[in-house]
């Protein structure tokens, strides 16, 4: 995990609530009418289904629950940023969990209100310093959170992929988020200030060692749209593709981020 010195940005606990609250409920309005066939879809997430898929976005909410089931940690120990270079390492459980998630929960509808009913309570019931043990460390609630809008940001654009159609939108505030921490994570990832990758309306970053720039236009400029940004983070979709179809746009000698992406998985 590449060490992070300070913490990148700081984020409206408020704000990321609503988000997450937001977008959870973007998602059961967008799977609450998909048939059974629609389910059984394939998704880009190796061999899940929408299913798994629907499952597994209300595993990724209801980590706050079983993280508040455990005692705090003495201290905060890992910083925000630093969440998306620890994802890989769960992976394999992940999916496990998920498998089984999907089998017990036929009704996903009635299982994403219930998730999003209890999360609320245990918001309203925790403070936001409250310290969580996570797969990456130990992070105040307020900040796992941020990491909650990222997963639920991610996935609503991998259902949007799996189900022709479909078009579950985005929380802005939740797209913000996620868009601006693995921003931050890239330029945690290449320290340096000779490349800017721009993610309007939500990002800029200053990443990759050599000449630092400091006026005028810079010499090396990336530049995407936040959900493509998304893509290349999480390795949905490579570089050289993103290039090629024109969704990104790269100028300059040190603009080619390729080998750097993705950040998580």
């Amino acid at each position: 995990m590449p060490p992070a010195k300070k913490r990148a940005r700081s984020y409206d606990p408020a704000r990321t609530r609503a988000a997450v609250l937001a977008q959870l409920a973007n998602v059961r309005d967008g799977v609450r009418g998909l048939t059974p066939d629609q389910l059984a879809l394939p998704t880009r997430l190796g061999d899940w289904t929408v299913r798994h898929l629907v499952a597994h976005i209300g595993m990724a909410v209801t980590a706050v629950h079983r993280a508040l089931d455990l005692p705090a940690p003495p201290k905060q120990d890992v910083q925000l940023v630093e969440w998306p270079f620890a994802t890989a390492a769960h992976s394999e459980a992940i999916a496990d969990f998920t498998r089984g998630l999907a089998a017990r929960h036929p009704d996903l509808d009635g299982y994403l209100a219930d998730v999003g009913q209890s999360l609320r309570a245990l918001l309203d019931a925790h403070p936001g310093s409250r310290l969580l043990a996570t797969n990456a460390g130990a992070l105040p609630l307020d900040d796992y959170l941020v990491t909650r809008a990222v997963e639920l940001a991610v996935h609503t654009d991998d259902l949007n992929a799996a189900v022709p159609g479909l078009d579950v939108p985005h929380d802005r505030q939740a797209l913000a988020a996620a868009t601006r921490l693995l921003a931050d994570a890239l330029a945690v990832k290449a320290p340096g200030a000779s490349t800017e990758v721009r993610v309007p309306p939500y990002a800029v970053v200053q990443c990759v060692e050599g000449p630092r720039h400091t006026r005028g236009t810079p010499p090396n400029v990336v530049e995407t749209d936040p959900l493509t940004w998304l893509r290349l983070a999480t390795g949905r979709v490579s570089w050289t593709v993103a290039v090629e179809e024109a969704r990104v746009s790269a100028s300059g000698e040190r603009a080619d981020i390729g080998d750097l992406l993705p950040l998580m998985s």
